[in-house]
């Protein structure tokens, strides 16, 4: 197999996976809100906090899969720029909270080395990426 077609497979698999990832955690937090908050053992105490958790988790995070979905279909460099951004975002606001907040916990620590290897992984795929016809 050539480059080519090793870097299109790669960054496919990688993509559909990106997007079952954030689409468990949605479905997880429209069907249950607590229970997404429970990972990070926080009290969803009231309904706007429970309607917040379904919405941004939730729903949010649905529009970007269907948004993955499509871009996967239709244009898979810009699905790599995406997730590039996207789990790279997560791994610099962890980041941030270390410096105002202190060190995380094993959950934060965990998904730090998750999303940046994520991040990273999107960056190395988009370095190989050439448009395919």
């Amino acid at each position: 197999m050539n480059t080519q077609k090793i870097t299109k497979i790669s960054s496919q698999i990688y993509i559909g996976f990106s997007i079952f990832s954030i689409a468990y955690v949605s479905v997880l937090s429209i069907y249950n809100p607590q229970g997404t908050m429970d990972l990070v053992a926080t009290r969803l105490s009231n309904t706007d906090a429970i309607s917040s958790i379904r919405g941004i988790y939730g729903g949010v995070g649905l529009v970007i899969c269907f948004s993955l979905v499509h871009l996967l279909l239709k244009d898979v460099k810009k699905a790599l720029i995406f997730l590039s951004l996207f789990w790279l975002a997560y791994s610099i606001s962890r980041l941030i909270t270390i410096l105002v907040d202190g060190p995380l916990g094993e959950f934060g620590s965990q998904w730090l080395v998750i999303e940046s290897t994520l991040g990273i992984l999107a960056l190395v795929l988009l370095l190989f990426y050439r448009p395919f016809r």
